[in-house]
């Protein structure tokens, strides 16, 4: 390819990348003159790529709105950044539709790339490792998650049909305000118009979405993404929990983040660093107590058990095998 034919496709890519640009600022990612520019426009325009001259003091040239390119052109990096989005995606289980759908949008790309340009890629996907396990979460519907994308965006109520975690089914209005990725999974936060409550809902259990007429007003406060985590902190469980940790907020949420526990100060004093380790209130609500035993231990800050009861006693009992352990370990005869 001729260095001017390779520039003029250039000049393609940095007009597909949107807005207006200068010709100063082409002619210098171009590393051409003003005037050679303007003959590179006109070779577009040629094509039959619409472009267009925007006149004035922030003027230059621009792809007429709404013109989509049918070839697609990657560069190198583009092409790596694209491939691992995709994998990484699926992976983490934060994909739509079905998981053909990146499957085949990555058999897309490679097809196209250049032949040194795949053997590249394929050698660093087939060193690399990842440390999680595969994403295994159902994938919502594009067309709910679209519909209530843009619902987010221009306060449109919306009816849902949902279906819960015990399987009961329901139809309801939600002002929805939030779309958040979360642990491999895609939720909605919103107030459930029916009963004036705040309510986050898996996507992937809502089966038909459609706006509705009207509007109204995201609340002040938290974001959604801090109101997800909260509903998560909250939830209905078997157990409630109650502790007073001693420690910094950064040493508590290292292994109670706020997902799975509220955090308060206890007592604060006046004018007290944030930063500094105080007595702090921590709630969690949890179907099981035998993991926190084992995360109390690692956290190793002073604590006391407000409730439950019975969480005191697993915490001795798992003292009790560690001290016998650590017995045995002295008494045991060197391998």
């Amino acid at each position: 390819m001729s260095r001017p034919t390779g520039r003029v496709l250039t000049l393609l890519e940095l007009l597909q990348s949107g807005g207006t640009r200068t010709v100063a600022e082409l002619a210098d990612r171009l590393g051409v003159d003003g005037r050679t520019v303007r003959r590179y426009v006109h070779q577009l325009i040629d094509l039959d790529v619409p472009v267009e001259s925007v006149r004035g003091r922030y003027g230059g040239y621009r792809l007429a709105p709404g013109y989509r390119l049918p070839p697609l052109m990657l560069s190198d990096d583009e092409a790596l950044a694209v491939l691992l989005g995709l994998i990484a995606g699926r992976r983490a289980g934060l994909t739509v539709a079905e998981r053909t759908a990146s499957e085949t949008a990555s058999a897309k790309i490679r097809r196209v790339l250049p032949r040194y340009l795949a053997h590249r890629l394929d050698t660093l996907l087939e060193s690399l490792a990842f440390t999680d396990r595969p994403g295994e979460s159902a994938t919502p519907d594009t067309g709910v998650l679209l519909t209530l994308a843009d619902a987010v965006r221009h306060r449109r109520p919306v009816s849902i049909r949902y279906t819960d975690g015990h399987g009961r089914r329901s139809e309801r209005t939600l002002h929805a305000y939030g779309i958040v990725a979360h642990a491999g999974r895609w939720y909605v936060t919103g107030t459930d118009a029916g009963i004036g409550e705040d309510r986050t809902l898996r996507l992937d259990r809502i089966a038909d979405a459609r706006t509705l007429p009207g509007s109204f007003e995201a609340p002040a406060g938290p974001g959604p993404a801090q109101r997800v985590l909260s509903g998560f902190a909250t939830a209905e469980y078997r157990y409630e929990v109650t502790l007073r940790i001693h420690g910094t907020v950064e040493q508590i949420r290292a292994y109670l983040p706020a997902a799975v526990a509220r955090l308060a100060e206890h007592g604060p004093g006046e004018g007290e660093d944030p930063a500094a380790e105080c007595w702090r209130r921590v709630d969690l609500r949890v179907e099981r107590l035998d993991w926190l035993p084992g995360v109390l231990a690692a956290l190793d800050r002073p604590f006391t058990i407000e409730r439950p009861p019975a969480l005191r006693d697993l915490v001795r009992a798992l003292a009790d095998r560690l001290a016998s352990h650590a017995r045995r370990a002295d008494t045991d005869p060197p391998p």
